[in-house]
């Protein structure tokens, strides 16, 4: 169990790192180019490191038309999340997302034949809920950019219940280096003249972009090969608090009260289905000392910020 939550949390801090690249990269490149180089340079170093995970020979696989659907579903999430993301603050674009994880619960029930009782069905439906406070509809905020990014989260939450499914079966190897394909394909088709050569900080951004695109899909994929679904996907949610930082401290980004509220009921939801999974035990434990200090830090931040003088801008959709 611990060694499938560290996987996961490695991969999360890779995913948070891809989201900081891209949100810079897409304010002077596009959508097509930022998904081309950062799959190119992702699939470049997966393929460097071929030998850690037992050769080439481990891309074999008879399994051709589940890694067709995964490469689809990545298409989807990665188009549909980083459009989103560039037209929304990072903070908001994460907690809208992070759907995914309570997709993941509710859809290893049919797929995978697991087993979920009410109560945590209860949590996902509350956290559903918290997902309805962030966008508040009818308040504007249901826009191109949050549709995109919810249909993003339930592509991912399929990329992680067929990596479980095809677990026995495929070497994390082939799972990462596969669902890198499909998004690559299909920007260099879109590509043509939307490319605009990268600066030399242009560059180091796409490569990190890659290198931490590469981790993240070896973490999460390695993750998921070693645990249920139920009880890795609410440690995601780490995610939602290093963003909700990085986005104050980059882009002067603070939530409103309702992103502040629906994110505390996601992950409240998470926890509770953790709680429910593995009894209150040391994973609880760990994911709470993990986020403890990082939430006190955002709401000092965001405490000040609120200040007499100090006041910051509001999020720009």
């Amino acid at each position: 169990m611990g060694k499938a939550i560290g996987f996961l949390l490695f991969g999360v801090a890779g995913g948070l790192g891809l989201d900081l690249c891209a949100k810079a990269l897409l304010v002077n490149y596009s959508l097509s180019q930022f998904i081309f180089l950062r799959s190119t340079f992702g699939l470049l170093i997966l393929l460097s490191v071929a030998r850690w995970y037992g050769g080439y020979g481990n891309l074999r696989t008879r399994n051709w038309h589940w890694h067709l659907l995964r490469t689809l579903l990545s298409c989807g999430a990665m188009f549909g999340f980083f459009y989103g993301l560039s037209r929304m603050p990072l903070v908001n674009a994460l907690t809208i997302a992070f759907t995914a994880p309570l997709m993941v619960t509710a859809m290893s029930v049919p797929f995978l034949g697991e087993q979920v009782g009410w109560r945590r069905w209860l949590a996902v439906i509350v956290g559903f809920a918290g997902v309805l406070l962030v966008l508040r509809p009818g308040s504007g905020l249901v826009t191109p950019a949050s549709l995109a990014v919810l249909f993003a989260a339930t592509c991912y939450a399929g990329l992680a219940i067929t990596a479980r499914r095809m677990a026995a079966e495929e070497s994390s190897f082939a799972l990462s280096v596969y669902v890198m394909s499909g998004p690559l394909l299909m920007s260099g088709l879109l590509l043509q003249e939307n490319y605009a050569t990268p600066d030399a900080s242009g560059w180091l951004l796409f490569v990190l972009a890659g290198a931490c695109s590469a981790c993240a899909w070896i973490g999460i994929v390695g993750g998921y090969r070693r645990a249920p679904p139920v009880v890795l996907a609410p440690f995601e949610y780490t995610a939602l608090i290093g963003a909700a930082i990085a986005g104050y401290w980059i882009w002067n980004e603070v939530p409103d009260n309702w992103v502040i509220a629906g994110g505390a009921v996601i992950i409240g939801s998470g926890l509770y289905v953790v709680h429910r999974e593995v009894g209150g035990g040391a994973p609880v434990r760990y994911l709470r000392a993990l986020t403890a200090s990082a939430s006190a830090t955002v709401m000092r931040r965001v405490r000040r910020s609120e200040s007499p003088g100090d006041q910051a801008p509001g999020p720009d959709v």
